[in-house]
């Protein structure tokens, strides 16, 4: 379900931004805007990024075997990684080439772009500002990182395109080098979105623990379990997508070892139950010591 979700998503974006991509490069060129080209180059740097979130959640959506007992989850991160780095790397080309042309410094040689930059600029800023919703939205149901970050490289083109916009609207009203200058703001989005989509898929691959919030909701939780008298450790690491859970609670050392397993498997199913996205979860139990 999760995958079939992905994939879905995936293809629109991939259709949506070839065409948006196509159209505003064309526009670009017949309007003579250096922005609107650049933020056509972001577009189709979306559809390869895409691609690799397809492959990115198709292997690592695969079930366990004998080489990778604990699944390839992390493999969504690889995936996120690699987009981060081509976002980066399209980030640091267009705002080289707008910082070149402001700097040579010929402004009364700079071509005024054309009104179908504009309505292009529109177009885009509509159209991507659709697909960072409908695709974040589908990241949060399957709570996939890649999508997540493909939904924030929509965005990222979203505010790319506004600073194109600005930039076009600039030089036709007789400052031609605004839109070089929006180049380089479209530039400082894309890399910004990069770092972002970097450090999250790095937290993801180092083990790095959940938030405060999902801890402390965590602690309800057990706490609420009939025959826990206190929690000893609770200790939680991200797994790609998924969440690893290490529990000692304290219990009645009068018990049975039947008894104190019953109570160890309500936490257990309480925690499955409540946090859908852990994955695997070991509660083991001390002698409540008082």
């Amino acid at each position: 379900m999760e995958k079939k979700i992905a994939m879905k998503v995936s293809t629109v974006s991939i259709i949506v931004n070839m065409v948006l991509s196509l159209l505003k490069l064309l526009a670009g060129l017949i309007a003579s805007s250096g922005a609107m080209v650049s933020d056509a180059v972001h577009s189709a740097s979306d559809v390869f990024s895409t691609i690799i979130v397809m492959i990115g959640v198709q292997v690592s959506g695969r079930q366990s075997d004998k080489d990778h007992q604990y699944g390839h989850e992390r493999l969504e991160c690889v995936a996120s990684i690699v987009l981060a780095v081509i976002l980066c790397i399209t980030g640091c080309g267009i705002g080289y080439k707008g910082i070149r042309t402001i700097l040579d410094g010929h402004y009364e040689e700079l071509a005024i772009p054309g009104i179908l930059a504009l309505a292009a600029a529109v177009l885009s800023i509509i159209v991507k500002e659709w697909m960072f919703w409908y695709t974040r939205a589908a990241a949060k149901k399957i709570n996939s990182g890649a999508l997540m970050a493909d939904a924030w490289h929509h965005r990222s083109d979203s505010l790319s395109s506004v600073g194109a916009l600005i930039g076009i609207f600039g030089s036709r009203m007789g400052y031609p080098v605004l839109d070089s200058a929006a180049s380089v703001v479209i530039s400082i989005f894309i890399m910004k979105a990069a770092y972002d989509i970097f450090k999250d898929a790095v937290d993801k691959m180092v083990d790095k623990a959940c938030d405060d919030e999902t801890i402390e909701r965590m602690r309800q939780v057990i706490h609420s379990q009939s025959g826990v008298l206190g929690i000893d450790v609770l200790r939680t690491r991200l797994f790609g997508n998924k969440i690893y859970v290490h529990i000692e609670i304290a219990a009645d050392g009068g018990q049975t070892l039947n008894e104190t397993h019953a109570v160890a498997e309500c936490v257990h199913h309480a925690i499955e139950e409540h946090f859908p996205n852990v994955k695997h979860c070991m509660v083991h139990v001390n002698p409540y010591r008082g």
